[in-house]
């Protein structure tokens, strides 16, 4: 608190030119962009220290709205958000569904407020029992769930949604969780669905997830797990992404107290929980959703043309008000003090920071673009106010940006002039692959354009890379592996299999995967089952596919399969991870390219100590392969895709050394076998 008063007290220090701008001369024409952008967050953030004392108790609004019991009243209080509306009545299993038994009272500020007294209800209002409210406003009657309960179920038989009161007799306990996410030093992150997390064509639980997917992610070396659609949401084939009820973990997959016990085991294996939040947009609907809550135009979203996202079908919240604001940021806290939650992806962030939602042509952007000419201010406060809030919950925490945009100073630290995050996606690197694997032949390919690609980011914004997604899982698009052997998937993964198309596929996955992460980014990122090439696409059940589950599923008995190839990328991916945490890799300075070899299509760079090689030619093995490294000795084989391990042919013997002949630079030449579609990787014996 202190050091914020500190920092606060410089409010009214005149314009100065800060670090962001300091070390990126392009950013010169907007100096004066660049800090008033600053000064909008601090100006915000003065003006909540004013009002409320401090960010941590603005952001406790969870803990007022909603359904709670207060002690010194000896009751139940419900309290809602509703500045519009005419009336609001609480009704459900408690009073036998009677719609207009138990009115609200308007107690000021657009606050309504119930109270239940316990002598009154104690055996009426328990937990499990379902609750909603009706609204009057001047739109007319609806009913609605409560905006912040923390469980919304569905019924079997009608479909229909609503809250429920959850006072478990026996609330989890987190005794023994010790764990902080400042304990990772290098990033590996794997993405994943609960739901779909299962062999069997059904909604997975988590309880299924903790014993049976846990245990793999660990075993392959990740850190950190990446969870989807965790808040509710009504369609399921949403992915998550129209979320409809902030404060309740999705009942689909179980209870709030399996879900804590899911991150509970996971921090027990030194995995972090990062949960993928949705503060982009929200669903539309009335009977799910917050939009127009109290029966107004607007509330939580912009009203008129503006509220309404014209590529998703969602509605766009008003970072602008003071309630939203609080909305958001106490619904980050929430899920980091209730469930433990060690970080945020934060989902379409491009979307948020212009009004235009990122969609203008990819030469429209310059200077003035990303600081002035449609840019959401608003939003941009937002993101600011939550990577402070959430780095001030807990040190360490991760917080991650889907911008598409390339917003200058987005993972730079906001006294720096940044936004705050720690991360950016990296979400050009799949388009490149995928544009090169649709568009060129493989002896086409450009050694040059591929470094370019791969290393064109800004190297002082941190950066996860990721060479698919689920994006890229999805109907409708193709995974690496589906896209390398298609339909060859479905008959020639057999092991001894000698299909040209899977062998290409298999050999040609390992090294896209591996120069993705060594070059791409200063953390990495995996979709559930894509490190093991996993076959088909993800389709959610909806009408088009007869509402089937068959494809909303991960098939983990084929990498399971001793007959089958899948297990040598499964193997190859943990090796890499392996490789890159050994060496530290993500957290070396910017790698230094030795070698571009057009004719054989070889590309040779250094990063961390370790000389990578990638030979991407078709038939071109080079016997006695010469080249630079940076210092003479002997070198060691410390990974080959080649390796019988990988479903390689072993042309490479990983127990020789290889002598780095000096040179006159201070250098050394090397001299390898370097065989084709194979990436190997040395490093410098001791």
């Amino acid at each position: 608190m202190v050091t914020l008063r500190k920092e606060l007290n410089t409010m009214s220090t005149p314009y100065r030119k800060l670090q962001l701008v300091k070390d990126d001369p392009w950013l010169e024409p907007v100096a004066m962009d660049v800090w008033n952008r600053y000064r909008r967050y601090r100006d915000r953030l003065h003006a909540i220290e004013d009002q409320f004392g401090s960010l941590m108790t603005f952001s406790s609004a969870h803990n007022y709205f909603g359904i709670h019991f207060d002690k010194k009243r000896k009751g139940w209080v419900y309290r809602e958000w509703a500045p519009r509306a005419r009336d609001l009545f609480l009704f459900g299993d408690f009073n036998q569904w009677q719609r207009y038994t138990h009115r609200l009272e308007n107690i000021g500020n657009g606050v309504w407020e119930l109270f239940l007294p316990k002598e009154m209800y104690e055996d009426r209002f328990v937990h499990q029992s379902r609750v909603k409210v009706l609204v009057h406003g001047e739109n007319g009657w609806y009913e609605r769930i409560p905006v912040y309960i923390r469980r919304v179920v569905q019924d079997t038989e009608t479909r229909d949604f609503s809250g429920q009161l959850w006072f478990p007799p026996a609330p989890f306990q987190w005794i023994g969780d010790h764990y902080s996410p400042k304990s990772i030093q290098e990033l590996f992150i794997y993405e994943a669905h609960v739901g779909m997390s299962g062999e069997t064509p059904e909604v997975t639980s988590y309880d299924e997830f903790t014993r049976s997917v846990l245990p793999r992610i660990k075993a392959a070396g990740y850190n950190a797990i990446q969870l989807m659609a965790l808040a509710e949401h009504p369609y399921y084939g949403s992915f998550g992404y129209h979320v409809s009820n902030y404060f309740a973990p999705t009942s689909r997959f179980g209870t709030p107290e399996d879900l804590k016990n899911l991150i509970f085991t996971a921090h027990q294996m030194g995995i972090a929980v990062i949960m993928d939040v949705v503060h982009s947009h929200t669903v539309k609907n009335y009977n799910e959703g917050l939009n127009d809550f109290d029966g107004s135009d607007g509330l939580y979203t912009h009203s008129g043309p503006r509220g309404d996202h014209p590529h998703w079908g969602s509605r766009c919240f008003d970072y602008g008000k003071t309630e939203v604001l609080q909305f958001l940021l106490s619904n980050l806290r929430y899920w980091m003090q209730e469930f433990h939650i060690d970080g945020f992806r934060f989902d379409g962030v491009t979307s948020m920071l212009y009004f235009h939602h990122g969609y203008i042509s990819s030469d429209s952007w310059n200077q003035h673009t990303y600081f002035t000419d449609g840019v959401e201010w608003d939003a941009q406060v937002y993101l600011q106010l939550a990577n402070r809030l959430v780095h001030a919950l807990k040190p360490g925490a991760i917080t991650i940006a889907e911008d598409v945009s390339g917003m200058p100073g987005i993972s730079r630290p906001l006294k720096e002039g940044g936004l705050g995050f720690d991360y950016r996606l990296a979400m050009g690197l799949p388009d490149f692959w995928i544009h090169l694997l649709e568009t060129q032949r493989d002896e086409d390919w450009d050694m040059g354009a591929m470094w370019g690609a791969l290393t064109n980011r800004k190297w002082d914004h941190p950066t996860v890379a990721y060479a698919e997604s689920h994006d890229q899982a999805l109907v409708g698009d193709k995974t690496i592996a589906f896209r390398l052997m298609d339909k060859e998937m479905y008959s020639s993964m057999d092991r001894d299999n000698s299909n040209a198309v899977v062998v290409r596929g298999v050999a040609l996955h390992k090294m896209i995967r591996l120069i993705t992460l060594a070059l791409g980014g200063e953390a990495w990122l995996n979709f559930m089952g894509n490190e093991f090439g996993h076959p088909e696409w993800i389709d959610f059940p909806r009408e088009g596919n007869n509402w089937s589950y068959w494809y909303a599923r991960r098939q983990w008995s084929l990498v399971d399969n001793p007959d089958l190839k899948y297990q040598f990328l499964g193997r190859f991916d943990q090796a890499m991870i392996d490789l890159a945490r050994a060496y530290n890799l993500q957290n070396a300075p910017y790698p230094k390219l030795l070698n571009i070899d057009q004719t054989n299509q070889t590309l040779i760079f250094e990063r961390a100590g370790l000389i990578f090689v990638f030979n991407w030619h078709p038939v071109n093995s080079i016997p006695n392969y010469q080249f630079f490294v940076p210092e003479p000795g002997d070198y060691k084989l410390a990974l080959s895709s080649d390796d019988w391990q990988f479903g390689g042919y072993q042309r490479q013997d990983s127990n020789l050394l290889y002598p780095a002949v000096p040179a006159n630079d201070g250098g050394g030449t090397i001299s390898v076998y370097n065989t084709n579609r194979t990436v190997s990787v040395y490093v410098k014996h001791n």
